[in-house]
């Protein structure tokens, strides 16, 4: 059940980032390095996910 709660987390996570790049583009002055560490962040959370569907998948 703690998987499941982490991958629900991560989840929400991601979507706050999807939604604070959106914001950040739609800003004419946007900040480049901005929207880069927040695709970063982005990224590194869809890695985390994948892990953790992979190691749920593993143990069932």
């Amino acid at each position: 059940m703690a998987v499941k709660a982490h991958m629900e987390s991560l989840n929400r996570r991601h979507q706050e980032l999807e939604a604070a790049i959106a914001s950040e583009v739609k800003n004419p002055g946007y900040n480049d390095l901005r929207l880069v560490e927040l695709k970063r962040q982005k990224l590194k959370i869809k890695d985390q996910l994948e892990e953790l569907k992979i190691h749920s998948k593993d143990l069932n």
